[in-house]
């Protein structure tokens, strides 16, 4: 789906009291693939929340080499784990190799984990949340993990006032930017 279509889409779910106030907006270039893309939500055309392609792998590489250099991390590797990976390279690599080709892995895998955890966002992230929150029910949206699904729930007109303020104790544990969100909406009321 375009971006324009997104985010009319997107924008026909605000809340009448935040419509205008609320806007999703993105930067791209047709003619440079490579070029990275950005991202932002705005309140009052102030940039709350921004993502950015071009920073996303910067940061994950460097988080994966802060875990690897980490003496005190101890990443645990399964037997299935290393049999994944030696039926990838068919018996060929020795067994102290397929065991640093499973850790690595691991290590990339709880790298973006934790670039998740932290919000580090991208546009290409956005469109696919913001896709995936058009086709997925609002209930489902608001009891995700996921950061984006919630600030668009949040900011959903289908979320009446009896059920943003039944969720004050649910925003306690959440992201400090869903949080804001949720503030946001409740001044709304």
């Amino acid at each position: 789906m375009s971006w324009s279509k997104l985010k009319q889409q997107l924008e026909s779910f605000l809340c009448p009291a935040l419509q205008g106030k609320v806007e999703y907006r993105a930067t791209g270039y047709r003619y440079l693939p490579d070029k990275a893309g950005l991202c932002y939500i705005s309140v009052d055309k102030k940039n709350v929340l921004h993502m950015s392609d071009k920073t996303t792998s910067i940061k994950w590489y460097q988080t994966e080499q802060e875990i690897k250099s980490d003496p005190d991390i101890r990443i645990p590797i399964s037997d299935e784990e290393i049999e994944a990976v030696r039926k990838e390279t068919k018996g060929i690599v020795p067994e102290d190799r397929q065991r640093v080709i499973a850790r690595n892995r691991k290590i990339s895998e709880y790298a973006k984990e934790l670039l998740l955890a932290q919000a580090a966002l991208s546009k290409s992230n956005f469109s696919g949340v913001a896709t995936k929150f058009l086709s997925i029910s609002i209930e489902e949206s608001m009891e995700s993990n996921d950061i984006l699904l919630n600030i668009l729930a949040l900011v959903d007109r289908r979320v009446g006032k009896k059920r943003i303020l039944n969720m004050a104790e649910k925003m306690k544990g959440k992201h400090p930017i869903v949080q804001y969100f949720y503030e946001l909406r409740l001044r709304t009321l």
